[in-house]
């Protein structure tokens, strides 16, 4: 059951790696908000990698139901501060310099936060789960999976928007915006 919970999970990452972008570079103005940005995401991310590694090592390590609710309460903790702090990367950085700047920003801030809203009522649903009964937790952890499930669908829109054009352009020659190795596009 916890493996539902790590695959949905890895679905949620997606959108803080959503902030990276792709292209070549960008006016001097958009540059240097990308850069604002993209200084504070690359640790964000690492911190929302990790939890999702701690994740998978509880399910792969067949860990008891109270380790697997510990272990999951505090990488869903972990991935809501992560939110939490991209958010406030790009609420600090303002408004890109580009046509619609404003709204790109907002819609970015709000989708953030809403994500850590959302990694922070998991945390609170798995830590109230029952492990003395070993189906109740399944079911539990079942309900978990479904959530992340859709949180991970829920839409990356105002991040993919904040991640086109120009914007997009100078995000991706920023060094905290750049992928690792040859992983695939997100």
């Amino acid at each position: 059951m916890n493996k539902k919970v790590a695959t949905a999970l890895s679905g949620g990452a997606v959108l803080a790696l959503a902030l990276t972008g792709c292209s070549d570079d960008s006016g001097k103005e958009t540059e240097a908000w990308a850069k604002k940005v993209c200084d504070k995401v690359q640790p964000e991310v690492k911190k929302i990698q990790e939890a999702n590694t701690s994740i998978n090592e509880a399910s792969k390590e067949k860990s008891s139901s109270e380790e697997v609710k510990k272990t999951d309460a505090a990488a869903f903790d972990k991935i809501s501060g992560a939110y939490k702090s991209l958010a406030g990367a790009v609420d600090q950085a303002g408004p890109p310099p580009v046509d619609d700047g404003e709204k790109l920003h907002q819609d970015a801030v709000k989708e953030l936060r809403t994500i850590s809203s959302k990694y922070g009522q998991l945390r609170k649903t798995v830590e109230g789960l029952d492990t003395k009964d070993q189906a109740k937790f399944a079911e539990g952890l079942q309900g978990v999976a479904t959530k992340l499930d859709a949180l991970g669908k829920s839409g990356d829109k105002a991040l993919s928007k904040l991640q086109s054009g120009d914007v997009g352009k100078a995000m991706a020659e920023q060094e905290g915006c750049k992928r690792p190795g040859n992983s695939p596009k997100v």
